[in-house]
């Protein structure tokens, strides 16, 4: 199983982006990233500054957002849908898709359902439940 660091994660998507900026041979997975970080200029800032941003600390009590975290949220998505998983995944993202017009704003919503599994799993001390996953989806879509 890949269990990579904070420090590999966040080498990987700063390695992605001065690859993908210097036009330089990506791997699949740095394309995927790329393409992923290319939706979010809000974060090139970050990615420009390897030094600076490596070990900073965002503090979600401050509204702030970890552009990590954000990132490897987009590509586990992007993995799940890949494979259909949790079974029924990709057809409500493509409502969502539709609801929303278009695929990145559908997988912000996904984001969100995502992190209420998590979040739920955590403080109930349970292993991730995909149904609660599926159905903060549900609800999206007004399909509850």
């Amino acid at each position: 199983m890949f269990n990579p660091s904070v420090n590999d994660v966040r080498n990987f998507f700063f390695t992605s982006y001065e690859k993908g900026v210097g036009h330089a041979v990506l791997t699949d997975l740095e394309k995927i990233a790329y393409s992923v970080i290319l939706e979010h200029p809000e974060y090139h800032k970050v990615l420009n500054n390897r030094e600076k941003y490596f070990t900073y600390s965002w503090l979600p009590e401050a509204g702030e957002t970890n552009p990590f975290l954000h990132l490897s949220m987009h590509l586990s998505i992007l993995e799940q849908l890949s494979i259909n998983q949790p079974f029924g995944l990709k057809e409500l993202y493509l409502e969502l898709c539709i609801k929303y017009g278009n695929e990145h704003e559908a997988q912000h919503q996904v984001i969100d359902c995502l992190g209420e599994m998590i979040w739920q799993s955590q403080h109930n001390n349970m292993q991730p439940d995909p149904q609660v996953y599926l159905q903060c989806l549900r609800g999206k879509l007004g399909k509850e």
